[in-house]
């Protein structure tokens, strides 16, 4: 067990939130800044990626080959990640070093120079184009899109090819003086960490002044809701990569513990329905599972199958099947027990690393959430009940809901296939 979490707010506004983890050497510490794919204009589209990357090569005080060897030499791993909403810099160090490690990640994300621009634009555009190679990626972006048509929160968080080629400094430059001001960024540590040494640090080195960017573009009104539409990217593939899916839950829907059970009943574990009924009872995929992403107004929830183009049809048969079934009929005690233990034992399981203890302070921190202790969260857990679980999926997985999207050799293959889904989909052009 650990002491509770500490939040406190600092004069200029930058919120530092750390959790003291006993028994360990190492701390993980992760800056927070709330810009994402969704807060981007389609002009922007990419930026927050792009200048994410431009964090590591350099900052006033340290060259980006500098970085690499600091973090080399402590035996550290600096990383980051742009989300939807979101994007952390973040890395796991032993204690003696955790000053050092504040200092330059500070740096980089109050001071980036900007440097080696040209170059790092052609990693973001190879990155982009392994996604585009890969259809077991490509496929969730596609799915997003049918989800949230003509909204930022369905597109890809790697941005589009064209702005990120076009981007200059100046535009980034700007761009990170609009994100990456005080009340923008959380500061979150777990592990052998002292609070008010952390406060003391993020106080002399981010002081970072907003440029008076409005407030309403980092929160974007709720995307416009789609419902039985299909799309599919044409590709020479051995399989056909399948999602259907729907809008779900916001983050602070009280309904999302519900949704951990569900999921996890359906496709989320090697005893699910789908992993049984798909693969094990009839060998048709070799991958499939269920998924859900929860945002700060929306969600998704969905199911990813990869199968060969003779067994697309049965698969969408079995889908619609069991989709049906989770509807219609009762979850039985025995089944629920074991979705909700298996959650349990992960979220346990889980906060064992000083990096997920991190990852969940920082974010819950920036989207404005509740820290649950850990035998709160276990008891939302245990509260939910079979008669929960069958109105949200008879809510979420109606069939007039559900959105399709594939990748593979023959798009009449696929509308014919997911007529047993909801004839809308098949029929949608």
């Amino acid at each position: 067990m650990s002491n509770a979490h500490v939040i406190t707010e600092l004069p200029g506004g930058v919120r530092v939130v750390s959790e003291r983890v006993p028994a360990v050497r190492s701390v993980a510490l992760g800056f927070w800044i709330g810009t994402g794919s969704r807060t981007e204009t389609e002009e922007q589209a990419g930026l927050s990626h792009l200048l994410e990357h431009m964090l590591f090569r350099g900052t006033e005080r340290y060259r980006s080959e500098e970085i690499d060897q600091i973090f080399d030499a402590m035996g550290a791993e600096l990383n980051a990640g742009t989300g939807k909403e979101m994007t952390s810099l973040y890395a796991r160090v032993l204690d003696e070093h955790l000053e050092r490690a504040f200092d330059v990640m500070a740096q980089m994300i109050a001071a980036p120079v900007m440097d080696g621009l040209a170059e790092e634009r052609e990693v973001v555009l190879e990155e982009i184009a392994m996604y585009e190679d890969d259809p077991q990626e490509l496929i969730f972006d596609l799915l997003g899109e049918t989800i949230f048509p003509d909204d930022a929160l369905g597109r890809a968080t790697l941005g589009r090819a064209e702005v990120v080629r076009s981007a200059s400094r100046e535009e980034l430059a700007g761009f990170h003086r609009e994100r990456y001001f005080a009340p923008n960024i959380v500061v979150a540590a777990a592990g052998s960490v002292e609070h008010e040494r952390v406060l003391e640090w993020a106080a002399a080195a981010l002081a970072v002044p907003s440029s008076g960017l409005d407030a309403a573009l980092l929160a974007p009104p709720p995307p416009p809701q789609a419902a039985g539409s299909a799309r599919f990217r044409v590709r020479d593939t051995e399989q056909y990569h399948f999602t259907v899916g729907a809008t779900a839950l916001a983050r602070d829907d009280e309904r999302r513990f519900a949704l951990r059970v569900l999921d996890s009943i359906l496709g989320g574990t090697s005893s699910s329905r789908l992993f049984q009924a798909v693969r094990e009872q009839r060998g048709l995929a070799y991958a499939v599972f269920s998924f859900q992403s929860l945002y700060r107004d929306a969600g998704q929830i969905g199911l990813y199958v990869g199968t060969r183009p003779e067994n697309l049809a049965e698969v969408c048969e079995v889908l619609a099947a069991e989709l049906a079934r989770i509807r219609e009929q009762p979850v039985e005690a025995v089944e629920l027990e074991r979705a909700k233990d298996n959650v349990k034992g992960r979220i346990v399981l889980a906060l064992e690393s000083t990096g997920a203890r991190m990852d969940r302070l920082g974010s819950a921190v920036l989207a404005g959430l509740p820290i649950l202790e850990l035998d709160e969260t276990i008891e939302r857990i245990e509260a939910v009940d079979a008669e929960t679980v069958g109105a949200l999926a008879a809510e979420l997985l109606a069939p007039e809901r559900l959105c399709a999207a594939a990748i593979g050799p023959d798009e009449d293959v696929f509308r014919s296939a997911i007529a047993p889904l909801t004839p809308a989909l098949a029929q949608t052009p």
